[in-house]
């Protein structure tokens, strides 16, 4: 345990621990990799997510703040489209729990947004090579002040940006039935 800690009494430090893993979740780049072992053959040949009608998560898309930082998630499907820096998460939160309930996959379309509805969809492009996919919303993040999407292993695969760790994208939603939000 780290002498900080010893400063505070014991319920005070499984909220502080709690806290620490937290921040240093957000600060991943996506160097984590994939889990032990081979990934599957053909990542490339992973279906991107199908948009379709689903019920809203009824506590997933409530406000809540992470590092002093509150979040207003949108509580209905809206139009939405921004560009940022791209960033995605691996083997070290594989079979861990979204904030959606759902054991995170890292082969499948999924990607952690910080306001985006839960479930939702988006379109990512990747701006530097033109490359895009579509992910299903299901996780909250990054909370890291220059990113705006967190991708799975296989979504930051197709675009490219798993060597990286990051790159500058276009997020925009999509609406079930159609394309893109601006359709």
């Amino acid at each position: 345990m780290p002498e900080v800690f010893r400063a505070f009494p014991p319920p005070r430090r499984a909220w502080l621990a709690a806290a620490m893993a937290l921040l240093a979740a957000c600060a991943s780049t996506g160097s984590d990799g994939p889990p032990a072992g081979s990934p599957p053959v053909n990542l490339d040949r992973i279906a991107d997510a199908r948009p379709r009608v689903e019920p809203l998560h009824p506590g997933a898309n409530n406000p809540y703040t992470v590092q002093g930082k509150r979040y207003v998630p949108q509580r209905s499907l809206q139009p939405y489209r921004a560009r940022g820096i791209a960033s995605w998460y691996g083997r070290k939160f594989h079979g861990k729990r979204t904030s959606s309930g759902e054991r995170y996959n890292m082969y499948a379309m999924t990607a952690a947004h910080t306001v985006l509805p839960i479930p939702s969809y988006a379109r990512v492009t990747h701006l530097g090579n033109g490359r895009s996919v579509v992910v299903r919303i299901n996780d909250r993040g990054p909370f890291h002040p220059d990113r705006i999407i967190d991708l799975s292993y296989a979504a930051a695969h197709k675009l490219g940006i798993v060597g990286a760790g990051s790159a500058r994208v276009e997020v925009e939603t999509i609406f079930p039935g159609k394309m893109a939000a601006s359709e």
